[in-house]
């Protein structure tokens, strides 16, 4: 699995308490809730999700080496404003691995998609990947988003990943980390977003934990 989700150190308060009850109940400790993978009729899976997001900014060009996947199940809505929320994350997503597998932590577009202390934490998180010697390689399945949009400007999104064929790999040698699938191969991520004056929404706020059973099998 990769070696750890970005993790940003700031509350969410009411927000993330709210989405994670959203993505499967309340955390009652030892429940054996599931989220399953998204089967319903209708129900996409892609790799390139594309809502109508705005397009009044130039958008960085985010391109993944070919041993990096990150598949987007269920990741769109019908619903215009919430499409373009979906969309604005998943390039937020797919700019973060860029950057670490490029090695940028002064990347462009993580500044287009991140804000705030997100945008702080982000940097360091590729920074600590190079300092390391480390990148990434596989494919990360992202599932069940639960978005809560507030107002025109403020919206705020439960999402899991499955990390269990995403590995951190080594620079040097190009071998990759593999290790023993786990509930800590699944993550739960709680994300509060912003649209700033050019009609991006950016994360602002980003919380993440392994192996919360709303996401791990």
């Amino acid at each position: 699995m990769k070696r750890r989700p970005l993790l940003v150190a700031a509350a969410l308060a009411a927000t993330a308490a709210l989405l994670l009850t959203a993505c499967g109940g309340e955390d009652g400790g030892a429940k054996d809730d599931k989220i399953a993978e998204a089967d319903q009729e209708g129900s996409e899976e892609s790799a390139s999700p594309s809502g109508e997001a705005s397009d009044s900014a130039e958008r960085p060009d985010i391109t993944l080496p070919k041993d990096v996947t990150n598949v987007f199940e269920s990741w769109k809505t019908g619903d215009s404003t919430k499409d373009a929320v979906l969309t604005d994350i998943s390039e937020r997503i797919n700019a973060t691995d860029a950057a670490i597998t490029a090695g940028a932590p002064d990347s462009s577009a993580l500044k287009f998609y991140y804000g705030d202390e997100a945008l702080v934490d982000a940097v360091q998180w590729v920074q600590g990947y190079q300092n390391d010697g480390k990148s990434i390689t596989g494919k990360t399945r992202y599932f069940n988003p639960e978005l809560e949009v507030f107002d025109k400007d403020t919206a705020a999104l439960a999402y899991c990943s499955d990390e269990s064929k995403a590995y951190d790999k080594d620079r040097k040698t190009n071998k990759a980390d593999e290790t023993t699938v786990t509930k800590n191969s699944y993550v739960t991520y709680n994300a509060r977003v912003q649209k700033n004056e050019q009609g991006i929404w950016q994360t602002t706020s980003l919380l993440s934990e392994r192996g919360n059973a709303k996401c791990a099998p």
